[in-house]
């Protein structure tokens, strides 16, 4: 990126829409000048100027909920940037997901619960379960879930939609329990992409 195209002088505001780099939901909107962005790209944690404060200030600094800065791109007309990141915690100070309003729920969403359930690994949900157990356990209950899967189509029970929700649901557990994820996944499939 030229920054000087970004920033005439030092001082300029430019907008920064920081989207989240798994889903691309719309997080907040801040404002960064030149010294800002290069903190931002320096610590890997994404700063503002704060208008109201007149000084640079790191989302997460006090609440703890950083945005962890991915990549970021300018605008055609080089005055708009648009940070990818994903946030730790909430965005918003009145603790939602984003400055826009709560979560909605998606793959990536269910990716976040498994990955916590996998940190806490005394939790006594059935996620928790399928991770204590291995690899074997999971990849059984996929063969399950696409068999039933099968199955419903097949005989047009009007249950395709549950069934492909539990094969989903399996496929991301297998993933999560080892150290993949949906990017992973993505990734791969755009290698097959021609």
């Amino acid at each position: 990126m030229n920054l000087d195209k970004v920033w005439k002088n030092e001082n300029n505001l430019v907008p920064a829409i920081i989207q989240d780099a798994n889903n691309k939901n719309i997080l907040m909107l801040g404002y960064m000048t030149r010294e800002s962005y290069l903190k931002t790209i320096e610590t890997k944690k994404v700063t503002f100027f704060s208008r109201s404060r007149q000084c640079l200030w790191t989302k997460g600094e006090t609440s703890g909920n950083y945005l962890n800065y991915v990549s970021s791109e300018i605008d055609c007309d080089n005055d708009t940037l648009l940070v990818q990141a994903i946030n730790k915690g909430p965005t918003c100070h009145l603790e939602k997901y984003s400055c826009f309003g709560d979560e909605i729920f998606s793959f990536y969403k269910l990716q976040t619960i498994i990955n916590d359930r996998k940190e806490q690994k005394t939790n006594s949900s059935y996620t928790s379960y399928l991770l204590n157990e291995g690899n074997k356990e999971i990849v059984k209950k996929i063969a399950e879930e696409a068999n039933e899967l099968a199955i419903s189509v097949v005989s047009n029970d009007g249950r395709l939609l549950d069934e492909a929700a539990d094969l989903m649901y399996h496929l991301q557990v297998l993933l999560v329990a080892n150290d993949l994820s949906l990017n992973d996944l993505e990734q791969a499939l755009s290698k097959r992409n021609k």
